[in-house]
């Protein structure tokens, strides 16, 4: 199957970095409160060497990653060698958008970040779903 071209220019990875800003500002306050020092990055692809930890060998398979240790199994032994980190794959993403086309870019990113924060946060699929209904 040929897909139609999209119309518009790609969001660039300042534009999709305000999508994730909006995105986490759309949270809950005890949420952000909760991630208080987390990281959000974005970047177009993960890097080799984090495909090749994971497995993965397609780069556009991988639209988010969290780095780090969740909330629920820290102990205060644990040395932080960096700060915990969700990652937003930008370019993963817009594909996925594209395939779908059933969903707001925005909400697509909405919905990654809660599934990455979710494994800073611990969470399981019904604390996701509180915040994310991914399955209305």
């Amino acid at each position: 199957m040929r897909r139609r071209p999209y119309p518009h220019p790609a969001p660039s990875l300042a534009a999709f970095e305000r999508m994730a800003e909006q995105a986490f500002a759309s949270l809950p306050q005890p949420v952000r409160t909760a991630c208080a020092g987390l990281a959000i990055r974005v970047t177009d692809f993960p890097s080799e060497e984090i495909l090749d930890s994971m497995g993965i060998e397609d780069p556009f398979e991988l639209t988010g990653l969290y780095e780090g240790i969740a909330l629920t199994e820290r102990s205060v032994m644990d040395q932080p060698t960096r700060p915990n980190a969700v990652w937003l794959f930008r370019r993963p993403i817009l594909e996925e958008w594209i395939e779908r086309g059933d969903v707001k870019l925005d909400e697509l990113v909405l919905h990654v970040l809660v599934h990455e924060i979710a494994h800073h946060l611990g969470w399981s699929d019904a604390d996701i779903r509180a915040v994310d209904d991914w399955t209305l």
